[in-house]
């Protein structure tokens, strides 16, 4: 999860302990301006590392502070930028439709801790009962975090022979994200989940079992039958989800193409001196003014050309200026994407979408003559940018959803995320420079998995290797398909490239939701358990990530309580099946005692 719900808390127990009244709206802006880390870690981690992951191989290759600052800051300015024009279609015309699971559990942490008494109750009984269950299972390991059919030698076979496996997250917080996102968009996603581990890897096992498919990637030398599940998810299904998101996306812009209209029309009546188009707005719906935006994204753009033109592209006019297409067109083109995955399950692929860009930018660069470790620095710092981009836009749209239900003004949102995103940029630079010199990307505790993965497709893409595209393309032509049948291709996508093991839970949190709000012949009381069963998910959800971070914070200490043999034992699985089924029956009779 995002950094939104341990700042919301943070910011909650700061206001209560100075005694201040009415904070309710300094802490949503305050919320937002912190969450700004947690999209601008997540933007710069998953590709910048690679470049410390690369410059093992290739000393020539140089990475500065200012290089990792500027692609961050930068990248996180325009996805401010190109998610303004589209808050009010996600947060307003489409309200009650999306369920935004984060922004739920959020607004519930910031309500509780200024209304108190009978709504905070719930919450933080909530919050301690998931996240004490989550620091127990990843601070002292006592039962697994997963639940899969290897626990027993029949599941085993089936695993090693016919690449069927089945697995579940115990953990509390997925639990209460899938009640949050509720049971036909958990359906959906896990629908996608399955169809791509009971179908596409046996279907692929039993096919190619005696081929190396490695055309798109040499390091691979085993056979697909000799591979578990996970390692024909990792190098082949997992691709075909990436197609889907992206074919998503264009699926996407197209059907959001009045709107993008209507601002792009909107910002050239104001260019144009007609300012009185926003007069009437009432304050809950005041954004930045289109010609500031318009004005901010042309800026925006200017100095990612000065940026890629005097620093990553040494002073190469033909390769800035396709960079800038690609970083530009692929920017404004997936916002729309990820705050539509944000919105439906709280989630944001921005990996798979920067994995994309890495791919195209690699293939395209080559072409034009940039190749080598000067192409891959370039490439990399591109996708950064990207990824940035993306990240910020759909953490941003969780800000946005939340003061929209608080009554913020967004205009004021809006503009201090800007000052949140020039201290985070600033921020991670330094601390990636750190951690790499102290422990280093490459292995051990700080492996940085998406980095290693982006670095591994990378390498070979600039040397004139080619990519999966028949993968990306069976994705597309699935995803088109989806469409023509009126089943949501971003949420089916989205379950296809997330692990089997956190979709599983999503639909369970759904079903419990349908549950409670439907025991009863009386509409208002199912309503009411529903409400209680948001507040319970919330806490859920709120306590987990909170633990996590103190967690986390541990093992970084060097503080590691978790016996691995333990772990590796079938019975901390069937442990971890027990209590999560105790969390459920808790969750399901809590959610159901209303007075």
């Amino acid at each position: 999860f995002e950094a939104a719900i341990p700042i919301a808390i943070i910011a909650v127990g700061v206001s209560g302990a100075a005694k201040r009244k009415n904070a309710l709206g300094e802490n949503v802006i305050i919320q937002s301006i912190g969450a700004c880390s947690g999209v601008i870690v997540a933007g710069a981690i998953f590709t910048l590392p690679a470049l410390y992951i690369l410059q093992v191989k290739y000393p020539e290759m140089t990475v500065s502070f200012m290089q990792v600052f500027i692609s961050s800051l930068l990248g996180g300015v325009l996805g401010i930028l190109f998610l303004i024009p589209f808050r009010k279609y996600f947060v307003s015309d489409m309200h009650g439709k999306y369920p935004f699971p984060e922004a739920t559990a959020t607004t519930q942490v910031l309500i509780s801790g200024e209304k108190g008494g009978s709504q905070a109750k719930p919450l933080l009984m909530a919050g301690m009962i998931g996240g004490l269950y989550d620091f127990i299972v990843a601070t002292f390991g006592w039962w697994n975090e997963n639940f899969t059919t290897r626990v027993c030698s029949a599941g085993e076979m089936l695993a090693e022979k016919a690449k069927l496996v089945f697995k579940v997250n115990t953990g509390a917080a997925v639990l209460g994200l899938g009640y949050i996102v509720g049971l036909k968009y958990a359906s959906i996603i896990c629908a996608g989940s399955l169809a791509v581990w009971w179908i596409i890897i046996p279907g692929m096992s039993a096919i190619w079992g005696d081929s190396v498919l490695n055309a798109w990637n040499p390091e691979i030398t085993s056979t697909v039958g000799m591979m578990s599940p996970e390692e024909i998810f990792k190098y082949y299904a997992k691709s075909i989800g990436i197609g889907g998101i992206a074919m998503a996306g264009v699926i996407g812009i197209i059907r959001s193409w009045g709107i993008i209209k209507r601002a792009v029309g909107l910002a050239a009546q104001e260019m144009g001196g007609k300012g009185n188009v926003e007069k009437n707005i009432i304050r809950t719906q005041r954004d930045l003014s289109m010609k500031i935006i318009a004005i901010g994204s042309i800026i925006t753009l200017i100095l990612i050309v000065l940026f890629f033109y005097f620093d990553v592209m040494q002073g190469n006019l033909v390769h800035t200026l396709v960079a800038i297409v690609l970083v530009a067109g692929i920017s404004f083109l997936f916002t729309t994407v990820a705050a539509n995955a944000i919105a439906i399950v709280g989630t944001n692929p921005v990996s798979g979408m920067t994995l994309m860009t890495l791919i195209l930018a690699s293939v395209v660069m080559v072409a034009v003559g940039l190749r080598g470790p000067s192409g891959m620095v370039a490439a990399l710092v591109m996708g950064g940018v990207v990824c940035t981009a993306l990240s910020m836009a759909g953490g941003f749209i969780t800000d946005l959803k939340i003061g929209y239900w608080l009554g913020s003004t967004p205009a004021k949102q809006e503009t201090w995320k800007f000052l949140g995103t020039i201290v985070s940029a600033a921020t991670v630079g330094g601390v990636m420079i750190i951690l790499n010199k102290t422990y280093g990307f490459t292995s051990g505790a700080l492996a940085a998995p998406q980095a290693n993965a982006m670095a591994a497709v990378i390498e070979p893409l600039m040397s004139g290797v080619g990519a999966p595209w028949l993968l990306y393309g069976i994705g597309a032509v699935l995803a088109i398909i989806l469409t023509l049948c009126k089943i949501p291709a971003l949420a089916f996508a989205l379950g296809m490239f997330i692990p089997l093991e956190l979709n599983v839970p999503l639909v369970v949190g759904g079903a419990v939701n349908w549950y409670v709000t439907s025991r009863s012949k009386d509409a208002a009381l199912n309503t009411e358990r529903g409400e209680k069963g948001t507040l319970l998910a919330s806490g859920f959800i709120a306590g987990g990530a909170l633990m996590g971070v103190i967690s986390a914070a541990m093992r970084f200490g060097g503080v590691n309580l978790v016996n691995e043999a333990w772990l590796n034992n079938t019975w901390s699985e069937v442990l971890a099946l027990g209590a999560y089924a105790l969390l459920i029956l808790y969750f399901i009779k809590a959610s159901m005692k209303v007075k």
